[in-house]
């Protein structure tokens, strides 16, 4: 099982959850765990960002498809329904966060992934799906998802997260390709380049940062494990 901080490929994402994973949002993958891909990187199709020193994730909903002959996507409403009349990705997460609202259901669990470059993801958690609302943007309306960490997995949410304390907050994605770029994308006690960690130096539970380089590193699962036990 995959826990927060790990970096991963997209198919080895696939594979975590048992599926081609074709779009962004993914509203209770056959008819389990929510799971939205999101990327902060210049560039990026829609304009998610990260608040509150990794705790809050607001994520942009998505366009309508490319379709030939149609309107550009990013010049119409997103879309809460199909032309079939059942509901897109964006209406059935805006659903489950005004049922939450309301008091009618609890909070979505989501697990979140963020593409750190082009093949390249980073596992950043479970969060919890708590508001949604339209902004308008470039004269049209988009999407708006509040999504705030999740310490740890409800009883009854079928999700789990074997994430350690340390690991509570977000690494902003600023630091991640630093740290990446920096540690050549291998890790830097034995220089392996697969089974990958983003690993706090300084352990976030004992003071360590979330938001500097510096005390981030890449470390491979092996040696990752080994200095959590040490820490232990």
């Amino acid at each position: 099982m995959i826990e927060q901080g790990d970096i991963i490929s997209y198919l080895d994402m696939c594979r975590e959850e048992g599926v081609n994973l074709q779009r962004g949002m993914n509203y209770r993958l056959r008819g389990g765990a929510s799971v939205i891909l999101m990327s902060i990187r210049p560039g990026a199709p829609y304009a998610d960002r990260i608040e509150e020193h990794g705790r809050v994730l607001i994520y942009e909903g998505h366009d309508v498809p490319h379709t030939p002959g149609g309107p550009h996507p990013k010049s119409v409403d997103q879309p809460a329904w199909t032309p079939a009349g059942t509901p897109t990705q964006n209406g059935l997460f805006f659903a489950a966060a005004a049922a939450y609202k309301g008091g009618a259901a609890p909070a979505e669990v989501v697990k979140v992934y963020e593409k750190i470059r082009s093949g390249i993801w980073v596992y950043n958690g479970l969060f919890q799906l708590v508001d949604a609302w339209h902004e308008t943007s470039n004269a049209r309306l988009v999407f708006k998802f509040r999504l705030e960490v999740l310490e740890a997995a409800a009883p009854g949410t079928g999700v789990s997260d074997s994430s350690s304390v340390d690991h509570s907050r977000v690494i902003p994605a600023s630091v991640k390709l630093l740290v990446w770029q920096r540690d050549k994308g291998r890790c830097v006690v034995c220089g392996r380049e697969d089974n990958l960690h983003f690993d706090h130096i300084i352990p976030y539970s004992k003071g360590g940062s979330s938001l500097v380089a510096e005390n981030i590193q890449l470390m491979c699962a092996r040696h990752n494990l080994g200095k959590r036990d040490k820490i232990e």
